[in-house]
């Protein structure tokens, strides 16, 4: 039982300063003042001049390792628990990448279940880049109904040269399976888009929309950041669906990204709901630079840190409001990848909190209600983490 006394508490809007009582994984009560329960053992943590905000959820994270697009030593290796938790990251998605040829979904379930032994969250997408994709049970409406990790779908690769290229109605039948897997198995099952650097990178997303019935709001496009032709037209495509900004790629591709910390002001002002927006860091992924004949000239791999880093930034960078800049990082994507107990402080929700410092700096992190970092150390660990 741990009881927080004096927090500054954004939830992720601000609270003001209260006490929060955690046991069993969750919150029990966020109140102007909590006595410490008579008989029981109570861990009592002061917090003047701590901020207490949601544990992060990264919803697009490569666990299992990716990468690979420069033969076999270019493969990024499976994470580790302190890569995650070190941002304050207590809940993640996982996914496959770009190789859905000699990696497979299994590696990204175990690595799911994994976590969730060590401390953490975990979800994953079933699918790869390719269409067919990859699955467990044979087709992605019956991973997700059915395997209570698989939470939806991708990510699946178009507009992008890497993609198979699949046809208007072959996304459509996809998103329409990972629809019905959601509507049977309690879930979102939401479509996680790979957008690459095509023009018109949208298209194939509109044309789907305009032949079915599906919404804009069954897909993520992600990567929205990546260059400044697919961010103008994320701007209008945010104001009816979501998009997602790729946190771990700057600063290593200045001249073409659009800086994460920026992008929040930038989409808000050309009337895009921040509720639509998420950040998420491609951790554990591949980030390669191809030249105009298809060579990989450079390649370095995400970290997921950068999700954590690059909200701050737009606090204390880009003057957006602390519990503006928290929503893209927690309520948001808990919310559209309907997580329960996830992104939100408040009575009944999962015991994942970070506690900063007045500079915006990690003191603690607490994940379902247990301890994974304290007073700036890691005090959880993978079972092979160095």
């Amino acid at each position: 039982m741990l009881l927080f006394q004096k927090c500054d508490v954004y939830a992720p809007e601000p609270l003001g300063i209260k006490d929060v009582l955690m046991a069993g994984g969750k919150i029990l009560a966020v109140e102007d003042e909590i006595a410490a329960p008579a008989g029981l053992p109570v861990t009592v943590v002061p917090c003047g001049g701590l901020k207490m905000i949601p544990g992060l959820v990264d919803c697009h994270v490569h666990i299992a390792g990716a990468g690979g697009e420069g033969g076999p030593s270019t493969r990024t290796p499976e994470l580790h628990l302190g890569s995650l938790i070190r941002g304050g990251i207590t809940s993640v998605i996982g996914c496959l990448g770009t190789d859905g040829l000699t990696r497979n979904v299994e590696s990204v379930l175990m690595k799911a279940k994994g976590f969730r032994e060590e401390g953490i969250s975990a979800w994953i997408l079933t699918g790869a880049y390719q269409v067919p994709p990859p699955t467990l049970l044979g087709d992605v409406g019956r991973d997700v109904s059915l395997i209570e990790e698989v939470i939806g779908v991708g990510e699946i690769a178009i507009s992008d040269h890497r993609t198979s290229f699949p046809t208007i109605e072959e996304l459509i039948r996809l998103a329409e399976h990972a629809r019905v897997g959601a509507m049977l198995g309690g879930k979102a099952g939401i479509v996680n888009l790979h957008m690459g650097d095509a023009q018109d990178p949208f298209h194939p997303v509109y044309e789907a929309v305009r032949r079915s019935e599906l919404k804009p709001t069954q897909f993520l496009p992600t990567h929205c950041n990546r260059n400044d032709y697919i961010f103008e037209d994320a701007k209008e495509y945010g104001k009816e669906g979501f998009i997602d900004i790729t946190t771990s790629s700057y600063p290593f591709f200045p001249e073409y990204e659009i800086k994460p910390s920026k992008t929040i002001g930038l989409l808000t002002d050309a009337g895009v709901p921040v509720e639509h927006v998420t950040f998420s860091s491609d951790g554990g992924g591949s980030l390669p630079h191809f030249d105009e004949e298809g060579n990989l000239v450079k390649l370095v791999s995400g970290a997921p840190r950068s999700l954590f880093d690059e909200m701050i930034a737009a606090v204390a960078e880009e003057g957006v409001a602390l519990e503006t800049a928290l929503m893209v990082a927690t309520s948001n994507p808990a919310g559209i990848f309907k997580l329960p107990g996830k992104g939100r402080l408040g009575e009944g929700q999962d015991g994942d909190a970070v506690l900063l410092r007045e500079d915006l700096t990690i003191a603690h992190v607490v994940a379902r209600g247990e301890w994974m970092i304290r007073d700036g150390e890691q005090v959880a660990k993978g079972r092979f983490e160095p």
